[in-house]
């Protein structure tokens, strides 16, 4: 019988290129949506072998239990569902809370109504692993084994704060929640750094992409005298995190660990010089700044050797990353 795999915010940027991966390594899928008419627009991008549940509210008890008990095949749980959300009134009932409990409550019902199912993955963040200046700091290795020092009531303080504990607080109620519940299912999370690279269908290029492709496409909207962005951070190819997630629930070795996905430095300038350099046609709208001043040789290297070693496979570099994104948002726009 073929595998199903349960894949939670299907419409999203990373589920919709892993739900692309998995359906062509031959498994089926059953992704949750929060309305109908999305269910069905995906159902149309991906034909026969994918299904949809809609699930409307994540943030309460019992979520899934529904959309489970009907997929009795499922055994394999990816949760990708997670609202990147800053501006709100109050950090802790609009961010902390819905994430943390959000977790708590899938995999709870995944043990409660799916024992069949053998893996969870869950789709963490680096935030989760770190504090803002960590990530801007040369001097910080971070590894798998690495976590946040931010405290809950620091967490509550605004809402890029708020984001980065709630990503924090859900990965710790995961792990947890395997250790004190003993469930059936081994769990692995994922834990990526600003994702780039294509939608996985031409047909999901907006005008206003999500906020890490969104980087990449803001570049397209730059005038000639406007500043160089001052966008900085560390990327890895969107490609590269589903594959991750397969490698996640395909490997023993992948079992009850943390995958940090990375891989070089960026910032405005380089994004800019790798539009320019391949997009020549766009170079003249587009603001020079200092090219090829970008400098990060002082930033020590991660330690992610156990990730890579999981994973066994070579990361898409930044520039075939960034020009793959540019190609697509291009052709859709005519």
């Amino acid at each position: 019988m073929t595998t199903s795999v349960f894949v939670s915010g299907a419409t999203g940027y990373l589920a919709q290129q892993i739900i692309a991966l998995v359906l062509s390594k031959g498994y089926k899928v059953v992704g949750s949506v929060r309305s109908e008419e999305k269910g069905a627009n995906l159902k149309k991008l991906y034909g026969d072998d994918f299904s949809y549940e809609v699930v409307k509210v994540l943030e309460q008890k019992g979520a899934f239990d529904e959309a489970l008990k009907k997929h009795p095949e499922v055994t394999i749980f990816l949760h990708t569902a997670s609202p990147v959300t800053f501006e709100v009134e109050d950090t802790e009932k609009e961010i902390l809370i819905p994430a943390i409990n959000g977790t708590k409550y899938v995999l709870q019902s995944i043990k409660d109504v799916a024992p069949q199912i053998t893996r969870v993955v869950y789709t963490s963040s680096v935030v989760a692993m770190s504090v803002p200046e960590e990530l801007g700091s040369p001097d910080v290795v971070l590894s798998e084994a690495s976590w946040s020092s931010l405290s809950y009531e620091q967490s509550k303080t605004h809402g890029v704060l708020a984001y980065f504990g709630s990503k924090q607080f859900a990965e710790r109620a995961a792990w947890e929640f395997v250790e004190q519940e003993k469930p059936n299912f081994a769990l692995s999370t994922v834990n990526p750094v600003y994702i780039f690279g294509p939608q996985a269908k031409d047909e999901e290029v907006k005008g206003t992409l999500n906020l890490s492709a969104e980087m990449v496409n803001s570049v397209l909207k730059l005038n000639k005298d406007d500043d160089v962005p001052a966008t900085t951070g560390t990327f890895i190819d969107v490609r590269d995190v589903a594959k991750a997630h397969l490698a996640a629930f395909e490997k023993d070795e992948a079992k009850g660990e943390r995958l940090l996905l990375s891989n070089t430095r960026f910032n405005g300038q380089t994004l800019l010089d790798v539009v320019r350099k391949n997009f020549p046609q766009l170079a003249d709208k587009l603001p020079v700044g200092k090219p090829h001043s970008d400098d990060f040789s002082a930033f020590k290297e991660w330690n992610d050797k156990k990730t890579k070693k999981i994973l066994g496979f070579e990361y898409f570099d930044f520039e075939t990353s960034v020009v793959d994104s540019i190609k697509q948002v291009l052709k859709v726009q005519g």
